[in-house]
């Protein structure tokens, strides 16, 4: 049994939801520890911008397992890692990486549903079939579902909630622990998704997405920052840096 996989697990309650602050970072791991995070989340992108890479698993998997070793040698908090296609072209590939993560430390993992550089989803079946390997391992599988990535608002509609529940069904069948629906605020659809999943459902935060509590009486179980606060971190810092450039003596507006 692993103890921090069984207590990251435990933190999916929907209406009272996770919330992960998503890190880049051992530094930034430790700060938001600090500010009282029950978990640690990476983030693909800001990851691998953060170390000169482009997101879509350009980052190379041994370097991102060593920023996971960087993050465990700061907090004792379980620690999930953003894997973005599981780093396989086949399910038996991603499996192997999968034991790599959950090897160095890593309480759960992200699995996104469609391979690099490609819009379209994996097949259901070939999705489940990548998604069991990973949870065959024994780690906490959030499996991300893009049903909604690069659909305009105006064209949600009962199927594409369908679409997600379809999957939502499969990958639970598949052992995977969370659902992660990306992209999506419409809070109509939220609830359907939520009432309908067998699995915890995870969201991700954004401007005008509502609060924690609305998330909550929603049913969400976690709320996920993606990759904003490296995005929010990299804004202040040029602010800051073009201020002193331009003249002033480190000013450090917040």
């Amino acid at each position: 049994m692993n103890t921090k996989v069984d207590k990251f697990r435990a933190l999916h309650v929907p209406g009272d939801p996770l919330i992960l602050f998503n890190i880049w970072d051992a530094g930034s791991a430790r700060a938001v520890a600090e500010a009282g995070a029950k978990a640690i989340a990476t983030g693909s992108y800001g990851v691998a911008e953060a170390q000169g890479f482009k997101d879509g698993e350009e980052f190379p998997l041994d370097r991102a397992l060593d920023v996971v070793a960087g993050i465990l040698r700061v907090t004792d908090l379980p620690v999930t890692f953003d894997m973005e296609s599981g780093y396989g072209d086949t399910a038996v590939a991603v499996g192997l990486s999968v034991a790599r993560a959950l090897k160095a430390g890593a309480a759960g993992i992200n699995i996104e549903d469609h391979l690099p550089g490609q819009s379209a989803l994996v097949p259901v079946a070939e999705q489940a079939a990548r998604l069991r390997a990973a949870a065959d391992t024994g780690i906490f599988v959030n499996a991300r579902c893009d049903v909604y990535r690069g659909v305009k608002p105006d064209d949600y509609g009962p199927h594409l909630v369908d679409a997600v529940l379809e999957r939502a069904r499969a990958y639970a069948d598949a052992g995977a622990g969370g659902l992660f629906v990306p992209f999506l605020g419409d809070h109509g659809a939220i609830t359907k998704i939520c009432a309908g999943s067998p699995l915890p459902v995870n969201v991700l935060w954004g401007p005008g997405r509502g609060t924690r509590d609305e998330l909550a009486a929603l049913g969400v179980a976690r709320i996920s920052y993606g990759h904003g606060p490296w995005a929010a971190a990299m804004a202040w810092l040029k602010d800051q840096a073009g201020a002193v450039f331009g003249g002033e003596v480190a000013p450090y507006a917040r």
